[in-house]
């Protein structure tokens, strides 16, 4: 899931947060999860050409998506997460700090 980073991916910081957001993969919705897997019960759903803050990651379940195959989730709010294979973040690693 290797990607070069540039400009374009990293849609830039979340107003005065800090953290950095990210475009959603085009043509998804995508679940938001109360936990990092998906044993946890689905709270919302993103609508198409969402963006998401992450503010912190963690492994979580191994979801196969758009961007590749991965174990990292992405928080994007208290409770909320995501998983990164759905998450155009340029890396197949963490791109922000770990969760907790």
């Amino acid at each position: 899931m290797s990607v070069e980073n540039d400009s374009s991916q990293v849609q830039g910081l979340a107003a005065g947060s800090g953290f950095q957001t990210f475009p959603v993969a085009p043509g998804y919705r995508v679940n938001v999860r109360s936990g990092p897997g998906t044993n946890y019960s689905v709270i919302d759903t993103l609508p198409y050409g969402a963006n998401v803050t992450i503010r912190c990651q963690c492994d979580g379940t191994t979801v196969s998506g758009p961007y590749g195959t991965s174990d990292v989730w992405d928080c994007i709010g208290n409770g909320r997460f995501v998983s990164d294979a759905y998450v155009k973040t340029g890396s197949d690693g963490y791109v922000a700090n770990s969760c907790g």
